[in-house]
């Protein structure tokens, strides 16, 4: 046998174990969110809990590999080469299309990537065999593959949005009325009873959906089967006197129903999703096997077409690389949080923007709930509203982004329709509902306050928007991909894996560099005056370094005419920008954990961020038009423009420079200097301008050339103006706390 399929082996092993990684990474959300946004346990426990949960699945999982071996093509048709290359697009394409969505920190369906990465490998290389061989039309083509697999994956997305969004919402609404968010002391008496029903849900789903395939035909699955409301009724009344006893002796019932529930659906995706990551290459390798057997790499592959049981070696190893990657990876708890900011119960826009399309739904949400507020009794309206009373910091001890009652809505509800899905046959993603139901409970929990609402919605929009990309996506890239492969032939088939690796390599590095540099999102907010000054001090001081640094770049760039570092320097005045705004935003955060005699010391605080962000604002009008300038190749500057904004260059860089030695030794007896400094600096601009309109009217140097220099003259006035009132503002700060 030719050692390119030794090769193309290798690399689908390889990628499987990619796969593996970055399939945790992204779904592992589903059955973390809830127990860490509610912090029913520490993270290691839930992780712990898991990770049992995990390599339970792997180990008892059905092993159906037919979608992977023939659920999307009659493999009688292809011979060996034409099923490896098939394979090989499909690996290929799913890794880079799942590294993508990690990388951005967006959820999608695993069972999405992999169908449509089959269906559009499995068309191309049709196309391949189709027209290789005279005797066969276009026209046959459906004999070829199944597209009716991928219809249903795409009425699967529809119903798994509708559905999990209208019974999370329910659900929650109800949960909320019944127990409204001070719920101890009615959860005492009725806990047990509701929390038996989630524990039965639970349950139910473990056993069906998690076990279906060690549990199928078994005497008690059919039994339980026959008499589904009997069994169900039973271990309700099981689960409520078991959890009755428990709370007798002071455990809380809700935490371990959360717990349970991140176990059930560990189990599950271990259980059922495992397929997604190591079918393909399982597949690949019975291939390689049936071709060796029979020494003819011509053979056509139609024993494929047979149902078999993946090795339970290779699935317990899977589930450890799972475990590894879910305990390792910071990556898949950047996924778990696009989920948690778009549903925690504290105001947050989280990293998306407003759109036209939120906008629209917020302002027609608004209009629908004024109509019915003018039908509905004030008394039924009171009602409601000291249900949905929120807690106050103090009152939340849980302190997480939302209570137990959500978290626990959350697991039950995915749990129950997941079921109720696999009972029925119909394709509804783990990832689709998971997400959706968690959303839906948000929004019935009043967590999507008008100050929030556009973000959220915004980022639903997004991440539903992302899941159909997902099928276009896959399919396109994987169609491609074999295209190139089966007309390349050998030097193709090495190449392009040559250039997946190397591509996953380049952003895993990118990544890591990403990942050692401290987020805004990790920003620690000072709770008392000492602390907001240290903070202060540094962040100004930090970003006036900044300042001063892409400045400088910028002037030597223009005189330059370097378009790469033009572009740099844009990229890093607006990331200086966006850190500022972000700081705005957490001052609310800095006045809550501030006593009433400290309020003055947030005051100033606010100044100097204030300040800040004037500055970086000023900066990025500065680089922006001299990129575009430079970028659109227009005629460079005079000699007398270049000398006089080095001239002005080298003041601002003294006065920054005294500024940031001014702020990270507290001493302010310069501050005069600094004065001094920017007189002298608004004289010279003063002069360079006059100049500058007398060049103009003697059409001595280029309009475009001129204008950029009256702006670069007017925003480095403008900043230098902020700079000195940001020292001012900071000596009251240090001296007023």
């Amino acid at each position: 046998m030719d050692y390119i399929y030794t090769f193309m082996l290798t690399v689908m092993v390889i990628l499987a174990i990619t796969g593996l990684f970055i399939g945790v990474m992204n779904d592992a959300a589903n059955f973390l969110n809830s127990a860490i946004a509610s912090r029913a346990a520490s993270l290691r426990v839930i992780m712990a809990v898991a990770s049992i949960g995990i390599i339970i699945g792997a180990a008892t999982s059905s092993g159906m590999m037919e979608v992977a071996r023939s659920g999307m093509f009659d493999p009688s048709n292809f011979t060996f080469r034409e099923v490896m290359i098939l394979y090989l697009s499909v690996m290929l394409a799913n890794i880079i299309l799942l590294d993508i969505y990690n990388t951005m920190g967006l959820p999608t369906s695993t069972t999405v990537a992999l169908v449509f990465c089959l269906l559009g490998s499995a068309l191309a290389t049709s196309i391949a065999v189709i027209t290789s061989n005279e005797a066969i039309s276009l026209a046959q083509i459906g004999n070829y593959i199944n597209s009716t697999r991928a219809m249903a994956i795409v009425a699967g997305i529809l119903l798994s949005v509708i559905l999990a969004f209208s019974c999370g919402s329910f659900v929650m609404y109800a949960s909320r009325i019944i127990f409204s968010f001070r719920y101890k002391k009615i959860f005492n008496r009725f806990g047990p009873l509701w929390c038996g029903m989630s524990f039965t849900s639970i349950v139910y789903f473990a056993l069906f959906k998690g076990l279906k395939g060690i549990l199928a035909g078994t005497a008690a699955i059919e039994f339980i089967n026959d008499n589904m409301l009997l069994a169900l009724f039973i271990c309700w009344i099981a689960c409520s006197m078991i959890l009755y006893f428990l709370s007798m002796f002071r455990v809380n019932i809700l935490k371990l129903n959360i717990l349970a529930g991140t176990f059930a659906l560990a189990l599950a995706f271990a259980g059922n999703d495992l397929v997604n990551f190591v079918g393909v290459p399982v597949a690949g390798y019975d291939s390689y096997m049936l071709a060796r057997e029979s020494g003819d790499t011509a053979m056509k592959m139609g024993a494929l077409a047979s149902d078999e049981a993946a090795n339970m070696g290779l699935l317990l190893i899977a589930g450890l690389i799972m475990i590894v990657t879910l305990w390792t990876s910071k990556r898949a708890l950047s996924v778990s949080q696009t989920e948690i900011s778009l549903s925690s119960q504290d105001e947050s826009d989280g990293k998306f923007s407003s759109t036209p399309a939120s906008r629209g739904v917020v302002r027609m949400a608004m209009n629908v709930n004024s109509t019915l507020a003018r039908f509905t009794p004030q008394c039924v309206i009171d009602f409601i509203r000291s249900r949905f009373v929120k807690l106050s910091d103090e009152e939340r001890a849980e302190g997480g982004s939302y209570d137990l009652i959500r978290a626990t809505v959350n697991l039950t509800t995915s749990a129950i329709l997941i079921s109720i899905a696999t009972s029925l046959k119909l394709p509804l993603s783990t990832t689709y509902v998971c997400f959706m139901v968690s959303m839906g409970s948000s929004l019935a929990d009043k967590a999507w306050g008008r100050e929030s609402a556009v973000y959220r919605i915004s980022g639903v929009l997004t991440v539903v928007s992302g899941w159909f990309v997902t099928g276009f996506g896959a399919f396109l890239i994987a169609f491609c991909v074999a295209l190139a492969l089966m007309y390349g032939g050998n030097i193709a088939i090495v190449g392009v894996s040559l250039l997946c690796g190397w591509m996953l390599v380049r952003s895993n590095i990118k990544k890591n560099k990403a990942a050692a540099v401290p987020t805004e999102s990790e920003h620690v907010v000072a709770d008392d005056a000492d602390g907001i000054i240290r903070q202060s001090v540094a962040e100004v001081s930090e970003a006036m370094r900044l300042a001063t640094k892409i400045y400088d770049r910028t002037m030597i760039a223009v005189f330059k005419e370097n378009r790469k570092v033009l572009r740099e320097v844009v990229q890093q005045s607006d990331e200086l920008y966006d850190m500022s705004k972000q700081r705005k935003k957490n001052i609310m955060s800095v006045l809550s954990n501030l006593k009433d005699n400290e309020i003055a010391a947030a005051y100033y605080y606010a100044q100097a961020i204030d300040y800040i962000t004037e500055i970086a604002r000023s900066l990025r009008n500065i680089t922006h038009p001299c990129f575009e300038h430079i970028d659109n190749n227009h005629e460079g500057m005079t000699k007398e423009q270049i000398d006089d904004l080095m001239r002005i260059n080298d003041d601002v860089e003294i006065i920054f420079a005294r500024v940031n030695i001014i702020l990270q030794r507290n001493d302010f007896s310069e501050t005069h200097l600094v004065v001094e400094l920017r007189d002298a600096l608004f004289e010279t601009i003063s002069e360079s301008m006059t100049n500058q309109l007398r060049s103009i009217k003697h059409k001595e140097s280029s309009t475009k050339a001129s204008m950029l220099y009256i702006t670069i003259l007017n925003e480095t006035k403008t900043m230098v103006l902020h700079t000195r009132n940001l020292i001012k503002s900071q000596r009251y700060f240090v001296q007023h706390k």
